[in-house]
């Protein structure tokens, strides 16, 4: 039988990459629900071409247009439970969370619920609510499988032992565009400069998260939650060709990369097929062109969020939920010139060194951390 399944940022990256996945697969999967946010043109067109039972657009203002463009009558679900609804009505076995930032977090904790496979992408669901949702995924029987390339190529290479063997894990990062710039060059980072990613083509919030390395530091709060690791068992290294996607070292000193061409359908196809490998449309790695494979260690002056990541991963508690909201509200007026890079870094840390720490939080208790922290990056740039 074709397995069903829903994706949740249809419209976005990694929404698109999983469609082309799925068009290699040989039919062996139904689209039964596609998400978007905002982007109600390109679901439209989505929804036409696969007919998915729902679909869902969590800006209830786009609707309107949404339903004029539909050539068929699925059921549409809007506004900012559109989601959550979607997963709940469509019975699938996957679902692709794809949402950027934590739109997406309750319709993960529903798919988790429901004991679904959880192709995860969207890395802050982990980082604001890991606490909440690896026990309610053990109570369930749902399985988180990642989709980001450096915590797949970590989940891939942890196939070689047994947890308990592991000793550290090393999450690879190319290091962004500011890898080799001075610090005279670094007070002048326009947004058009952060947005000049190297290697991948991203979204925007997640293009300046890796400039920022801020992407890296809610990798490390992942990597804490995902795989039951304890920080000092995570390390970051700079590896500009974006080849060796993360490395895993176990007790007797081996060491385990997966590696391949930056390309997102090959983590995203893993997710989907695992533990099964399928021929993939990404290319093959051509080890002989590549030529030279380098590593450095980051520079923890050029990239300050990466110890924020470690303080968080260490503390737990509310503190996923305020480095991620802080760092999204203060990515956001970076991009509106309401304040400078640098700036990026540093109220993301006032806000986690100034809030109010809770050590075991609820979901409402997160949510409203996640408010809180807004609002404090909010009030900093007029204080």
């Amino acid at each position: 039988m074709r397995k069903r399944i829903i994706i949740l940022g249809s419209t976005g990256s990694i929404g698109r990459n999983t469609l082309s996945v799925l068009a290699g697969l040989d039919g062996d999967w139904q689209v039964v629900g596609l998400a978007a946010g905002a982007r109600h043109r390109d679901l439209a067109a989505q929804a036409n071409q696969l007919r998915p039972e729902g679909i869902a657009i969590a800006q209830a203002e786009h609707a309107s247009a949404l339903d004029a463009s539909l050539t068929y009558c699925p059921r549409v679900h809007t506004g900012p439970d559109a989601l959550v609804r979607l997963v709940e009505s469509v019975p699938c076995d996957c679902v692709v969370c794809a949402m950027v930032g934590a739109e997406g977090l309750s319709a993960v904790l529903k798919a988790v619920e429901l004991g679904r496979r959880v192709a995860l992408a969207n890395k802050e669901a982990l980082v604001i609510a890991g606490s909440l949702l690896m026990p309610l995924a053990r109570h369930t029987g749902a399985e988180i499988l990642p989709i980001d390339s450096e915590h797949s190529a970590v989940f891939q290479a942890m196939q070689a032992g047994r947890l308990g063997e592991v000793s550290k894990v090393y999450l690879t990062a190319s290091g962004g565009p500011f890898r080799t710039w001075s610090e005279e060059e670094m007070a002048g980072v326009t947004v058009e400069d952060a947005l000049k990613h190297p290697t991948w083509a991203m979204g925007k919030k997640v293009t300046i998260d890796s400039a920022t390395m801020m992407n890296k530091a809610l990798e490390i709060v992942e990597a804490r939650w995902l795989f039951d690791l304890r920080p000092d068992q995570i390390a970051v290294v700079i590896h500009p060709e974006s080849i060796i996607h993360s490395m895993v070292e176990f007790c007797d000193g081996s060491l385990i990369a997966q590696l391949g061409a930056p390309d997102m359908r090959t983590p995203i196809q893993y997710a989907l097929t695992y533990p099964r490998r399928q021929v993939c449309p990404s290319p093959p790695l051509d080890l002989f062109e590549v030529g030279a494979l380098h590593l450095q260690r980051p520079d923890p002056q050029r990239f300050p969020a990466l110890a924020l990541g470690y303080e968080v991963a260490q503390r737990g508690g509310t503190c996923g939920s305020v480095l991620n909201a802080a760092n999204e509200a203060a990515v956001e007026m970076f991009r509106e010139g309401a304040i400078s890079y640098r700036d990026i870094a540093r109220y993301t840390e006032r806000a986690l060194n100034n809030h109010p720490f809770n050590e075991a939080p609820t979901l409402d208790d997160l949510l409203a951390a996640d408010r809180w922290a807004r609002r404090e990056v909010a009030r900093c740039t007029t204080s």
